[in-house]
């Protein structure tokens, strides 16, 4: 079975455990999902399956979306959001229905978002900076970068320096999270930890590749 699954960040709680020690736990909405696409090394060139999420008005999807949904009749639901997870070996037909009973509690997982957007920051709170001395008469170079110049040559500053700029916004994992908790009935999910993205956005649950 393909232990994968799209869903949606609720937010983060508590549990206690049997010792009564608080465990912070982040709840994801996970499925359910379908099978709308399993992709073959023969013709595609690798393996993988494709899984949709998030049922919508059919009018809110193009007419290529909808084409994809309802190929060779599959008649699936008007889904907005196709992800592909990577699988050796798909056991999956395409039109099947996934749900987060594919997860057990106790094994780990890798989870998948995108980062809260920041906008533009500075470099101190971007990479960490320490800024400038706050005596001595400094009174504007508190939170600036400081000089990163390398003299004459090459009289310019290399590429990819560390600086302010756009901060967020970008595809995070975050790895080996445990699984403490599920609710087939409302298709919740909880890991032990923190999850990437604000509440309401778009995860995906996966197996882990490090455990």
């Amino acid at each position: 079975m393909l232990k994968g699954l799209i869903g949606k960040k609720i937010g983060m709680t508590q549990i206690f455990d049997e010792n009564g020690a608080a465990i912070p736990v982040t709840v994801i909405e996970a499925g359910p999902c379908y099978v709308t696409q399993v992709r073959t090394e023969e013709r595609d060139g690798y393996t993988a399956v494709q899984l949709g999420y998030g049922e919508v008005k059919p009018k809110r999807l193009t007419n290529g979306q909808k084409g994809h949904l309802n190929r060779a009749n599959l008649n699936l639901p008007p889904l907005r959001f196709l992800r592909e997870f990577r699988v050796k070996t798909p056991v999956v037909n395409e039109g099947d229905k996934l749900s987060v009973d594919v997860f057990t509690v106790g094994e780990y997982v890798d989870v998948v978002g995108t980062s809260k957007g920041k906008g533009f920051a500075g470099a101190v709170k971007r990479y960490h900076f320490r800024g400038g001395p706050k005596t001595h008469g400094q009174s504007d170079r508190h939170r600036a970068p400081g000089s990163r110049g390398a003299g004459t040559t090459p009289g310019r500053v290399y590429k990819g320096a560390r600086g302010p700029g756009h901060m967020g916004d970008e595809r995070v994992t975050s790895q080996n999270l445990k699984v403490v908790l599920l609710d087939p009935e409302r298709n919740l999910i909880g890991v032990r930890g923190s999850v990437p993205g604000p509440r309401g956005g778009v995860v995906m649950v996966k197996e882990t590749r490090k455990n």
